[in-house]
This record gives C-alpha cells, structure tokens and sequence, in this order.
C-alpha cells in the first residue's frame, strides 16, 4: 500500500513538474505529446516546435534529474542513519559536500576548464572527503564507533571548508558562480541525466540489498555478530554505497540540503523503522519531494528562479527543529 501510494505521488510529482513553468502549456496537449514519443505512435499534439523543445529538452530532462538526485539523496540519508543508528544523520555527514564544493571552488577559480569538468572535480572531491573522514575516524580504532566517525566527518568538513574559503578570494569576481552551484540546480539537461544515472542504479542497487542487514545491526553489533552477520563489513559496504549515492547527486546538482533528513525520517514516521521499507520509499519520496521543490523554485517568482537548495532549505531548516524536539521529548 505504502509504495503503491509513494509511486502515485511521485507520477502526480512529474507530471505537475512537466506541466509547471513561466511558459503556459496545455496539459492535454502535453499529454498527446507524451503519446507523441511512444515508438510507432504518431500524434499531432498542436504544440509548435519551440514548445516541444522547451518540454523534452527543458522541462523533461529537468524532472528526471531532481527525481534521481532526489531518490540518491533520500536513499543514501536512509542509509547513514542505518548505520549510524541515528535519525538526524545526513549524507553530507561525512564531508562529502564540503570535498565537493572545495574541489569545485578549485575548478571554477584557479582552472580554466569548460562547465562540464565541474560535475567531475565534484564528484571526485565528494569521495575523497568521505574517504578523508573514514581514515581519520579509523584511526582512533573500534572503541570510538559510529560515533567517532561523525566526529571525523565534522572536522573534515570544517578543515576543507576552510581551505574553500581561503581560495575562493583569489577570485572574487566567482563568488557568484560558486554560490549558484552551492545552493543547488537540476537544470543540467540531458547531459546531467545520463552522466549521474549508472552511478544512481549501482548505489541504489547496492543499499537496497542491505535493507536486512541495517535492520539486523540496528540491535547492535554483537546480537549481529551471533546471528551470522558481520557488522564491520555491512557497514563499510553501506558507507560506500551512500557516499556513492552522494557523490553522485553532488557532483551533477551542487549542495542540496535537508533532503536525506526529512525523508527518510517521514517515511519511518508513516510506514514503520524498517530499512526493507524505508529504502525503497526513500527513494522515491525523496524523488518526488524535490521535483516539487523544483516546480516551486521555477514558479514562485517567475520568470526568475529561486535556487532548489533555498526551498528545501526553507522546508527542511523547521522540519529539523521538529525532530530536534520529538528526540528531545523521548530522551525525557
């Protein structure tokens, strides 16, 4: 019931983000233009020749990149919060984002290079930060935890935050590019789709099939241990797959927040703790939650766009003091 309803609202989702702009289209007439593309099938669907470049080249390639980096970013919070056993963990916990936007900085204010290196430094910054975080955290050995894995995931953050900043005023004229890529697009085309869409299936894939294994480990290591299930490897394999799954959703849409928080956290709320069920409707909650977050960032003020961070940052930043409260008020 629960995924029947997640994929209905995730169609209503695209079909709305479709629709949705500052030019006015008739849905019916998207609607015969959708029917339009099925192979063998040719119908006249009125629309003038701008007006179907706008939507298959614009519009539908614009949905399709929110949904995937959308369900990445819901699915890989799913994930840290699985491992870490704790529902305010989030995929940029362990400095993948501040390796992304150092890395990007760099490419942006000290190489001259075409647009499309950008997805790439940021992706191979994204890793290398989480890389960075997991051998500083290993290197305080197994009595730390999980925990001392987030405090190594703060302090990379903070040092290559630093750095970021120091380099970005040798070019002071970029900031404005640098911060147009912080606070998030999905407006990338096709390009964008097809270069984040392998790495969106194997690290989907590959968390998906450890929706058992996070529910084991959510009793602890050692009831893990007794029951066949080796902790430190499941663990390590769902780090690598949540930080793929992040790495990838940065590298071709900037610095989104609150995504891996607010989902996965509802869909525990509404359909149970889980992880065989909160993956997957992670996934696509997450996904329909920021092809809504972009039709009201290209609608709210248009012709102008607001950037997709600033409106999850607007529905994420209170729905992160709620949970605040609720923990606080189950702790007392």
């Amino acid at each position: 019931m629960w995924m029947a309803g997640a994929l209905g609202v995730l169609a209503v989702s695209m079909v709305a983000g479709l629709l949705g702009g500052a030019a006015d289209i008739s849905p019916w007439q998207v609607v015969l233009q959708a029917v339009d593309w099925l192979p063998f099938v040719h119908v006249d669907s009125g629309l003038a020749p701008v007006e179907q470049g706008l939507l298959f080249e614009l519009r539908l390639p614009r949905v399709l990149v929110a949904a995937v980096v959308g369900g990445l970013l819901a699915i890989a919070g799913a994930g840290y919060q699985g491992v870490f056993r704790n529902p305010l963990a989030d995929p940029y916990l362990l400095g993948a984002a501040a390796g992304a936007g150092l890395t990007t900085t760099v490419v942006i204010v000290l190489v001259p290079t075409p647009v499309v290196g950008i997805p790439v430094a940021a992706f191979v910054g994204a890793v290398g930060g989480v890389f960075l975080a997991y051998v500083l955290g290993n290197t305080a050995g197994r009595a730390g935890g999980t925990a001392t894995l987030v405090l190594a995931g703060v302090a990379v953050t903070s040092f290559l935050t630093a750095i970021q900043t120091f380099i970005q005023q040798f070019k002071v004229e970029e900031l404005q590019r640098i911060y147009s890529w912080i606070l998030g697009d999905v407006g990338g085309g096709w390009d964008q789709f097809w270069l984040v869409l392998p790495y969106a299936v194997v690290s989907s894939v590959l968390l998906l099939a450890h929706g058992r294994m996070l529910d084991v480990l959510s009793v602890g290591d050692e009831e893990a241990t007794s029951l066949g299930v080796r902790a430190g490897r499941v663990r390590l394999a769902v780090l690598l797959a949540a930080s793929l799954a992040t790495a990838a959703a940065v590298a071709v849409s900037g610095l989104i927040g609150f995504v891996g928080i607010v989902i996965p956290h509802v869909v525990r709320r509404l359909a149970g703790g889980s992880y065989r069920i909160v993956l997957p409707l992670s996934l696509i909650g997450g996904a329909a939650f920021l092809v809504l977050a972009d039709l009201i960032a290209r609608t709210v003020i248009a012709p102008a766009e607001l950037p997709i961070g600033v409106v999850t940052m607007f529905v994420g930043a209170p729905f992160f003091v709620a949970i605040l409260r609720m923990t606080r008020q189950t702790a007392t």
